[in-house]
């Protein structure tokens, strides 16, 4: 990818997209590059609204972001440009998304262990000074959010990214 790498150049693509995208009535969840010959642009939106996203949606965000890149042109080379929605197990990427979220459950990985772990699963109960409360199986627990990897809602019988706030796991009876 040159002399930037691939989450400079996404946050890059983020800046430059996102005004327009919003414009358009759409958030930006996320934006990948993952690279290579034939890199791959991911970029995952969503409605401002709270709507499913359609296929147009997704069409009209892709020739949005074609043409501000063709302006730019901040990647080097042949890319593939993919415009996808977050779908229902959603990936929690900015603070805001965790307090969002509060109520539901998430599973977070962590890049450094927190009290000897890396790996919570449980019920998201927001963000403070810049540190995501969960409450697991083994009581609660914060993550620094810059310490978090790859954070995600779990689905689970009724709850789903869209659905209600319960939170926890389904119930048996």
């Amino acid at each position: 990818m040159g002399q930037a790498s691939a989450s400079d150049l996404a946050e890059r693509v983020e800046d430059m997209i996102g005004p327009a995208l919003h414009a358009m009535g759409f958030d930006v969840v996320r934006v990948l590059l993952k690279g290579g010959p034939g890199a791959l642009l991911q970029i995952m939106a969503e409605r401002r609204d709270g709507t499913p996203m359609s296929v147009d949606d997704c069409a009209g965000i892709s020739r949005t972001v074609s043409a501000l890149l063709d302006v730019d042109d901040p990647i080097p080379g042949a890319y593939t440009l993919e415009v996808s929605s977050p779908g229902i197990d959603r990936p929690l990427v900015k603070e805001r998304d965790f307090v969002r979220f509060a109520g539901r459950e998430a599973r977070i990985e962590t890049r450094e262990p927190v009290a000897g772990r890396r790996r919570f699963r449980g019920t998201l109960e927001g963000v403070e000074n810049g540190t995501v409360r969960i409450v697991t199986e083994d009581g609660p627990a914060e993550v620094s959010f810059r310490n978090i990897q790859k954070a995600k809602l779990v689905l689970d019988d009724g709850n789903s990214a869209g659905g209600n706030k319960r939170g926890g796991k389904p119930r048996k009876g």
